[in-house]
């Protein structure tokens, strides 16, 4: 869409509309994740430079080597995460902090704890969010390691693609019955999962073949 993604009055609502209307006649997700995707405003997550091409359904750099996802994708993993109004949810990996902002819409920004490893990332994602109205909790650290003091969340995802599947440490921290959705691989191998924690085990369901940015 590039220049096009602005109507004659430079609003992008327009465009926004449409990437949503293609997204549903391409995706089989729910409602509420559309929904979202139609809320959050993802030209004020990309550099000015890029915002011309902000409701492209494609990723797009935000610099230190990282990328914001595409829509289908972010559509597709928040679908994934099957979480109700409430929920509390960790994401791994915050970026410019378009995700956790469609996900804060369908559970409450409240609800959403995020971390970043580059600090430089996590502190223009933190004033961006709150700027926005959206009051999620954003950490510089370790995904690893993030939110200690938290009780047990009822999802979580990935925006980066751990090499040998994901931590221990990550999935330890979703309660039974709860969800955690991200893409497991090298690069170039990589596939998007949903992990389902279990009592007697973790499930695991395989949704094809997606590149992101490695985990660090």
């Amino acid at each position: 869409m590039d220049d096009a993604n602005r109507d004659t009055a430079g609003n992008y609502d327009t465009a926004r509309r449409e990437l949503v209307a293609d997204l549903r006649r391409r995706l089989d997700v729910d409602e509420r994740a559309l929904a979202a995707i139609e809320s959050v405003p993802r030209h004020a997550f990309v550099p000015e430079d890029r915002q011309s091409s902000a409701y492209a359904d494609r990723p797009l750099p935000i610099g230190h080597d990282q990328t914001i996802s595409a829509p289908h994708i972010v559509a597709l993993m928040t679908d994934l995460l099957d979480v109700e109004p409430g929920d509390r949810v960790l994401e791994v990996g915050t970026g410019c902090g378009y995700h956790a902002a469609v996900v804060a819409e369908i559970v409450g920004s409240e609800n959403v704890y995020s971390v970043e490893y580059v600090p430089e990332l996590a502190e223009a994602a933190r004033e961006r969010l709150h700027w926005l109205g959206y009051d999620v909790v954003v950490d510089a650290g370790d995904g690893r390691t993030a939110f200690p003091d938290e009780a047990a969340f009822d999802a979580a995802y990935l925006t980066c693609a751990p090499a040998d599947g994901v931590p221990d440490s990550i999935v330890d921290r979703v309660r039974t019955g709860g969800r955690v959705v991200a893409p497991i691989g090298p690069a170039g191998k990589q596939r998007l999962v949903r992990l389902t924690v279990g009592e007697e085990g973790i499930g695991r369901e395989d949704y094809g073949g997606v590149r992101f940015v490695p985990m660090r």
